[in-house]
């Protein structure tokens, strides 16, 4: 993967992204009051490989002048037909506003649909009042059975290749 919109490079993660994706969703949590759980809910983003690329599924980062502001990553799981969950949708406040959200959430789906996938969930918490419009304007359902602690809220949207 890498993929360029306006100015923003969407490309696979990489090892030395670690500390910077990590740092990018931790704040974006303390911004809007939700705590950053590096043992519990936010484990996976510190376990990449493990989490994400081991079981089929992908870890992006955004990259803006060669810094980090963004990320983004979706795994399989078993929750539906041929699911997929996205998680890890995070954007730095500086870069928000210019439709990127909008983009990523649209690569995502063209490469889980292009992998066979035919359900995509997403948790989220209502605070996060950016996310919950861009997935309620994009077609996504309001589901039920939360399994993260933070989030109270989940989506789900069927796709086809």
């Amino acid at each position: 993967m890498k993929n360029y919109y306006q100015d923003f490079l969407i490309r696979h993660w990489e090892e030395s992204d670690r500390t910077s994706a990590a740092n990018i969703i931790s704040s974006v949590l303390v911004e809007y009051g939700l705590g950053w759980e590096p043992n519990g809910a936010d484990r996976d983003v510190l376990q990449v490989e493990e989490c994400y690329l081991a079981v089929g599924g992908e870890f992006w980062v955004v990259e803006y002048q060669n810094q980090l502001v963004g990320t983004a990553a979706y795994y399989p799981i078993n929750r539906g037909e041929k699911a997929v969950e996205i998680r890890k949708m995070y954007l730095l406040p500086k870069v928000r506003g210019f439709g990127l959200g909008k983009h990523l959430l649209q690569q995502l789906e063209a490469a889980i649909v292009s992998r066979g996938f035919q359900e995509i969930w997403i948790e989220t918490a209502s605070v996060l009042v950016e996310a919950v419009q861009l997935y309620e304007n994009n077609g996504y359902e309001e589901a039920s059975g939360v399994e993260t602690a933070r989030c109270d809220r989940v989506y789900v949207k069927k796709v086809y290749g």
